[in-house]
């Protein structure tokens, strides 16, 4: 059980997490929303972006940079983020597309999708650490957006589980990459079993690495 002084510890973090959405709030902008991706890194699979607008009442206690939280405990915020966020969207864009435009381009992709999926048009976006080109939006950089903005670290956190649910799906299909437990990121077990079997249709043939069998 938490003592009163983490619990008072938690609610000043979240506050101060929700610092730029409440400049944005103030400044009469409804709906901001918060963007990241999961999967820029990986040899295999798509890369997952998110979008999620919150109300300007929202407090969740736990939101954090997905890879600051176990798998269990994403799992967890995923489902309360969907219930308490206004508009939740994701972007997907697979294996093929990255090696064909390359990873960053393939990234802006998939936040371009997630943004324009939103159920409501958001007044100014909050990103992970970059732009988008096209200035359809209002937008805020952040750097390190997903250790310090509540709603960028929400998106983290549902591109994250989203991406990790298709990587143990693919794991059913490929199961002698072992996705479920690395989802694809280049470990030694997973570079070995690439070694070993080759390439599957879901490694990006684009990131190169000495050894694979073509």
């Amino acid at each position: 059980m938490k003592s009163s002084i983490d619990s008072a510890k938690e609610r000043e973090r979240i506050v101060e997490m929700l610092s730029y959405e409440r400049e944005l709030w103030n400044s009469g902008n409804k709906y901001v929303a918060g963007v990241d991706e999961a999967g820029r890194g990986p040899l295999a699979g798509p890369v997952v972006a998110a979008a999620v607008i919150f109300p300007d009442d929202v407090y969740i206690e736990g939101v954090d940079d997905s890879k600051r939280l176990s798998a269990l405990r994403r799992e967890q915020l995923y489902s309360i983020i969907i219930k308490r966020a206004l508009s939740v969207a994701t972007g997907i864009v697979d294996e093929r597309e990255i090696d064909r435009i390359n990873i960053l381009q393939a990234s802006l992709k998939a936040m371009r999708m997630a943004v324009g999926r939103l159920s409501v048009r958001p007044d100014h976006l909050l990103i992970d650490g970059i732009c988008l080109p096209e200035k359809f939006y209002p937008q805020t950089p952040i750097k390190g957006g997903d250790t310090k903005c509540f709603s960028i670290a929400a998106a983290s956190i549902v591109a994250k589980v989203t991406r990790d649910r298709i990587m143990i799906e693919y794991d059913r299909v490929f199961p002698q990459y072992g996705f479920a437990r690395h989802k694809g990121y280049g470990t030694r077990a997973h570079v070995e079993a690439i070694r070993r079997h080759g390439p599957c249709r879901i490694h990006r043939r684009s990131f190169k690495m000495d050894g694979w069998k073509r």
